[in-house]
């Protein structure tokens, strides 16, 4: 099946926007934007399209490499896609991906589809030997947004009606979504003074690398960047992405000011409405940790009480015992 297809690089970025937002799982993780983050932080990242003999695209990859030595591990996130034509490929689509990253023995390779897996694709991984890492991190709640708004009203805790109520009543509280290019670079430039005060008074640590980040996540579509002001100073900044279904909470940052006037309530309120006057079918709260960041589970809690698996990570390499290990390495760690 594999002979059939062909595997050639995309290197254009328009090309390649449109084919994974054409898809109904087309998602930030792999779009070109996030590819291009990803370069800028140290991974070598290459977008590839498979195809069938009628040139028709099946499917649709971007992988990140590192290299330590002789020695690659490699990375898959939201991908790879498959065409409404690629579901009876998706065997021969992955056969003929390992045939191209032609890895070496100590090489691995992992799979984060971060919701966006199809039954085929999964399959296809498992046919080729590919295991699950599945860890308490990769949990979040969801809200179905598909009822509307009114029935999740209804259903919050009464202490986070009660502190909506509060915000939504208070003049000197406003939010607004920002469109304007030079609002949005000026709003995350506030996100990041304020994301970087709370790393250092919680003293917790991220991968995130806001000056990289900056422009990218300004100038892209999908992505919502809220401000909530409290006379007329900002307090908080969250930010999202989108994708067909979803509408994910990405970041927060706040200052001292924004729990006393409740604006993370507010704030999160006024995604879950956005999400569902987009039509979003799916209000994703972008990650839990009950056991280890009780306050920030709790809060989410108040609202949505639906828990969902963003993984497992799928691992492959050449030699078992060492796919094995890094299963339960990132199981565990």
């Amino acid at each position: 099946m594999s002979a059939a297809l062909t595997i050639r690089p995309c290197p254009d970025p328009a090309v390649w926007d449109e084919a994974i937002w054409s898809l109904p799982r087309g998602n930030v993780f792999a779009s070109w934007m996030w590819g291009a983050y990803k370069g800028r932080i140290g991974w070598d990242v290459t977008r590839l399209v498979v195809r069938d003999a009628s040139e028709a695209p099946v499917a649709l990859i971007q992988y990140q490499v590192k290299r330590r030595g002789f020695v690659r591990f490699v990375l898959l996130q939201g991908c790879p896609l498959l065409t409404e034509k690629g579901e009876k490929h998706a065997d021969a689509v992955v056969a003929l991906f390992l045939e191209h990253l032609a890895l070496g023995r100590l090489d691995l390779v992992a799979v984060s589809f971060e919701h966006f897996q199809s039954d085929a694709i999964l399959l296809a991984l498992l046919g080729h030997g590919f295991v699950p890492a599945q860890s308490a991190k990769y949990f979040t709640l969801e809200l179905d947004l598909t009822g509307g708004t009114e029935p999740l009203l209804q259903a919050m805790d009464q202490r986070w009606r009660k502190a909506l109520r509060k915000a939504e009543r208070n003049p000197d509280l406003t939010t607004r979504f920002l469109t304007d290019l030079d609002e949005r670079l000026a709003a995350f430039d506030a996100f990041w003074e304020m994301y970087g005060a709370l790393q250092a008074q919680k003293g917790f640590r991220d991968s995130l690398n806001g000056p990289l980040f900056r422009d990218l996540v300004a100038r892209d579509p999908h992505h919502r960047i809220l401000e909530v002001r409290e006379k007329g100073e900002r307090v908080l900044i969250r930010i999202a992405h989108v994708s067909g279904r979803r509408f994910t909470d990405f970041y927060t940052a706040s200052n001292d000011r924004a729990r006393a006037c409740a604006a993370p309530t507010l704030a999160v309120w006024r995604f879950v409405e956005q999400a569902h006057a987009e039509g979003r079918r799916t209000f994703d709260f972008g990650g839990i940790d009950p056991a280890n960041n009780r306050g920030v589970f709790e809060f989410k809690h108040g609202l949505s009480k639906t828990p969902a698996l963003s993984g497992p990570r799928w691992i492959y390499g050449r030699t078992p015992r060492l796919r094995d290990a890094a299963a339960a390495f990132l199981s565990y760690r």
